[in-house]
């Protein structure tokens, strides 16, 4: 008996002590605990898993639960923050005092996951065998009490045995499925699952709150309209429950060992799983059919009703391959789009042959017209192709027919559109007149040598019309952010027709201004005419800020283009430049060592984001103090991006023959050579944060009868040990001196000669933030900046700083 309780106790205590040794699993996470990023939370059989993971390709983190069968490749069935990724895997799941849960990231950001009220005594958090993550109040003895949240009251994409999908009067509470917005983005796509809120007992699928599809009634067992749904009698139990309480649909397994699922997917079909012992997965659409021409499973199969251009003897298939950039029909830059916006768009206009998604994370759409070749190519991504099903209709060399058959209306198009484009030159000639006697009477120049306007349209709005006042252009970013292209008049009336008390400052690019324009204050970056900066970098900054969304970058409301003026808003930042502050003996006293080091760590979070987390991969090319803008509560935004590159996934460096940026910031690699690529910028960021911490120039700092540039009076000051004098004295000695000289020594390691030396930003911000991380030696740093004779710069005098845009000191070396 007792050899018996022996081998009881050593079964129990060894979970525990492997959970203790490898801090990996969890069973059960108690008030004060915390899930890691690389630690997960298992239901008592280990079915399901809860923990952070990345989407297909995803480089952003989230909480969530899967079944642990499928471990390599997670198909999340929940997530808890699918609008608020985290940017790196600094994410931690906590249980506070107050028994809510909350997901912190960066030892700050705090993003609440259950929005219950404070627990009566203890409460611990569960993972239920049958997928529902369950925080609930615990007995004195241990018994588990009243449930305070649970994740079955909150679906993702993914209807689980014993979920509910329905409505519940008492509570408000609305049980619905919602599509992802790509399978790299778990924020809402565009179909809704859910039970019809009005008297009929039915499902209905919305698409963008439009009803796309509906079952029938619930009658007899089944629904009406889509008995497919329910006809796995011998595995499960349906459930419809109609009354003045509640109103919802359910089922569950009649073998508790089956593991079945349904998903709400990217084209609004229904998808039935099962997911068999061996970690085989079965799977089955019951929602979606090609109309009168049956299934077809590689081709796109969603609501396609005929028009005059279209009829069920077309679809669009996938397929790998590439289209000429020249038969580009238009883009939409719109992040809230999905696929199957993009197939709806595409399905009613008669142009369009072809489309795909604009962006790497899935959102956003591409189009293309009739009369292009598509290439097929499997190493390309996929793009969706305007295909007949009817064999004899498709070309005979093999490849897909991309264009509808020729019909009587084109050619009624044809005469429509000529017509029109007579109609329109005389317009535009008229317009080209009144034109010519505005600028006579005004003596303002309306040349357009660059066809600018035009360049612009067709580059970054082909899909809208410029009319006579503001055209409000949906950005797509999640936080509603609009990008506005304006008329001259209207930034004119806003800066006083540019007065010269409006002005904040000029640079290489030309002058800036301050105005009021739609009730808000704002800076205007003004092309001059003579500028070293064109329509190239003024295209780049307007292609990149459009694009990029992070409380550390600079916003960017609109522009102006119109004949030779170039113009960009911006907002308006009252706290001017990083610079004004610095490297001024007064101002600077005002950057005490928190703001100093909070600045440190945003210019930091932003430009890991360019390197690793946005859309798109981007070096900066330009990063210094002048172009770091603080607003009013001193947060740091990167500006300026007329420099900035655009980078593949897949690219890691670049050259180029045009050097561009300003001396004391750039790399040994760039300055020389014209190579650049991410660790150029962390070149530049251990410049700016060298800086930061001594208040001082780089390329004006002197401590001897030599003159010497501040990275080698650092590393002079580092192999002496007496790396502290570097510090400027404002800062006064009550600075934690630990925190000062772990700065310091990333700093160094940032500017080291040899790229591959210097560290990621993402590493970067990991030892500046871990006290227990280990910081290797830094290694002789690079001397970027020559010395002439007498001991002056090369590099030439400072550009002044303006109030919000400061200007880019431009040479070649």
């Amino acid at each position: 008996m007792a050899k018996v309780g022996s081998l009881q106790a050593l079964v129990l205590l060894v979970p525990c002590l492997l959970t203790a040794c490898l801090g990996e699993i969890m069973f059960q996470l108690m008030q004060g605990q915390q899930l890691r990023d690389w630690e997960h939370l298992l239901s008592p059989r280990g079915t399901f898993k809860l923990g952070f993971f990345n989407p297909t390709s995803s480089s952003y983190r989230y909480l969530g639960i899967w079944y642990s069968k499928l471990p390599h490749n997670p198909e999340a069935i929940w997530v808890a923050n699918p609008t608020n990724p985290i940017l790196n895997s600094s994410g931690v799941l906590n249980l506070d005092a107050d028994g809510r849960l909350k997901i912190t990231q960066n030892g700050g950001q705090t993003f609440v996951v259950s929005s219950n009220p404070p627990g009566q005594g203890n409460v611990t958090v569960n993972l239920l065998e049958n997928g529902n993550l369950v925080l609930a109040e615990v007995g004195s003895g241990g018994s588990t009490g009243r449930v305070l949240w649970q994740s079955f009251d909150y679906p993702s994409n993914q209807l689980l045995p014993g979920m509910k999908l329905g409505l519940d009067p008492k509570t408000g509470r609305n049980w619905t499925l919602t599509s992802w917005l790509s399978d790299k983005d778990p924020a809402p796509g565009a179909f809704r699952l859910g039970v019809d809120p009005g008297g009929t007992n039915q499902l209905v699928v919305w698409q963008r709150d439009k009803i796309y599809w509906t079952s029938g009634a619930w009658q007899d067992g089944k629904f009406q309209m889509a008995s497919e749904l329910t006809f796995k009698g011998d595995l499960y139990e349906f459930t419809f429950v109609s009354n003045e309480d509640e109103k919802y649909f359910s089922f569950t397994t009649k073998n508790n060992l089956t593991i079945s699922r349904w998903e709400i997917n990217l084209w609004g079909q229904l998808v039935q799983s099962i997911l068999a012992s061996d970690g085989t997965t079965w799977r089955y659409s019951t929602t979606s059919s090609c109309g009168s021409n049956g299934n077809y499973s590689n081709a796109i199969c969603i609501d396609q009703k005929p028009s005059q251009c279209r009829n069920n003897s077309e679809l669009f298939v996938p397929q790998r391959g590439y289209y000429n950039r020249g038969d580009l029909l238009y883009s939409d830059h719109n992040s809230r789009l999905t696929l199957s916006d993009c197939h709806s768009i595409c399905w009613s206009n008669c142009s369009c042959v072809a489309f795909g998604t604009l962006f790497t994370d899935g959102t956003g759409c591409q189009f293309w017209s009739e009369g292009g070749n598509f290439v097929a190519n499997d190493n390309f991504d996929v793009l969706y192709v305007l295909t007949l099903t009817n064999s004899q209709d498709r070309a005979t060399d093999g490849s897909s027919h991309t264009g509808t058959k020729k019909r009587w209306w084109v050619w009624l198009i044809l005469v429509a559109v000529s017509g029109s484009a007579v109609i329109l030159l005389g317009c535009f000639l008229y317009s080209r007149r009144r034109t010519r006697k505005h600028v006579q009477q005004t003596g303002q120049s309306a040349d357009t040598p660059s066809n600018s306007l035009l360049e612009f349209k067709q580059q970054f709005l082909p899909s809208h019309r410029l009319t006579n006042t503001s055209e409000t252009i949906k950005r797509g970013n999640k936080k509603g952010g609009e990008f506005q292209l304006y008329q001259f008049s209207q930034v004119e009336a806003a800066t006083d027709c540019f007065s010269p008390d409006n002005k904040l400052g000029e640079g290489g690019f030309g002058p800036v201004y301050q105005g009021i324009l739609d009730g808000q204050q704002i800076a205007v970056k003004r092309l001059a005419r003579n500028s070293g900066q064109g329509l190239e970098e003024f295209m780049n900054e307007i292609t990149l800020i459009a694009e990029l969304q992070h409380t550390n970058l600079v916003k960017l409301l609109g522009c102006c283009v119109q004949g030779e003026e170039k113009m960009l808003i911006y907002e308006y930042m009252p706290n001017k430049s990083l610079d004004s502050f610095l490297f001024d003996e007064v101002k600077r006293k005002e950057l005490d060592w928190e703001r100093r080091r909070a600045i440190i760590e945003g210019i930091a979070q932003g430009l890991l984001y360019l390197h690793k987390y946005s859309r798109l991969k981007v070096i900066h090319r330009d990063l210094k103090a002048s172009n770091i803008l603080l607003d009013n509560d001193m947060n740091p935004k990167i500006s300026d991006f007329g420099m900035a590159r655009i980078f593949g996934q897949n690219e890691s460096k670049a050259n180029t023959n045009r050097i561009m940026g300003t001396y004391g910031y750039m790399s040994p690699e760039y300055a020389m050579k014209g190579i650049f690529s991410v660790k150029s910028d962390v070149f530049s960021f251990g410049v700016l944060m060298l800086e930061i911490i001594s208040g001082r120039k780089n390329n004006a700092f002197t401590a001897s009868s030599a003159p010497l540039g501040l990275i080698e009076q650092a590393w002079e000051l580092w192999n002496q040990g007496e790396i502290l004098e570097l510090v400027d004295a404002t800062l006064g000695s009550s600075c934690p001196r630990n925190e000062l000289l772990r700065a310091i020594h990333v700093g160094l390691l940032c500017v080291q000669e040899s790229p591959g030396d210097r560290p990621t930003m993402s590493e970067v911000i990991s030892l500046l933030v871990n006290e227990n991380a280990v910081v290797p030696d830094p290694k002789q740093p690079a001397y970027c900046i020559s010395k002439s004779a007498n001991g002056e710069s090369s590099s030439g005098p400072d550009a002044q700083s303006v109030n919000y845009v400061s200007i880019t000191v431009m040479e070649a070396r």
